[in-house]
């Protein structure tokens, strides 16, 4: 592969409602096609897509609370289902 070319793994966000954004990272360009090269390149690969995923998860995120604050924001019951998501819960007797 060339040395000259720049890679880059590249995600665009795009939405009518919310500000795009687009998150880049590069990539080194493997030096040969040598075994120890290409795993070189497959772990800056997998760093990069979990960097990635983490900055689009933050992104995201960000705009879901934006859209709640703007539609009024969430019931008091929603709240409460949300916060026991996954978790069995035991109504209290009075």
């Amino acid at each position: 592969m060339s040395q000259d070319s720049k890679i880059a793994l590249k995600a665009t966000y795009a939405s009518a409602v919310s500000t795009p954004f687009t998150v880049s990272k590069p990539l080194p360009t493997p030096s040969s096609s040598a075994t120890a090269d290409k795993t070189q390149y497959l772990q800056s690969l997998r760093e990069a897509l979990a960097s990635t995923q983490a900055e689009i998860n933050t992104e995201l995120t960000k705009r879901m609370e934006e859209d709640n604050g703007r539609a009024g924001g969430k019931s008091a019951a929603e709240v409460k289902e949300e916060e026991n998501y996954g978790e069995e819960v035991v109504e209290e007797e009075d």
